[in-house]
């Protein structure tokens, strides 16, 4: 896995940083969106790619 295809995921609700995950941005343009459980809001809460 390489740095540069890096991407944080933070919560939508509390704004932490909870995931790391990596993308093609070649092929995908859009910003991630994904559910995911949040540890702090103790619910699976929507988690959008923020920046580094």
């Amino acid at each position: 896995m390489s740095q540069d295809n890096l991407i944080k995921l933070a919560c939508k609700t509390c704004k932490r940083v909870n995931y790391w995950t990596s993308k093609n941005r070649k092929k995908v343009e859009r910003k991630l969106d994904l559910k995911k459980y949040c540890k702090w809001c103790k619910k699976k809460t929507t988690h959008t790619e923020a920046k580094k």
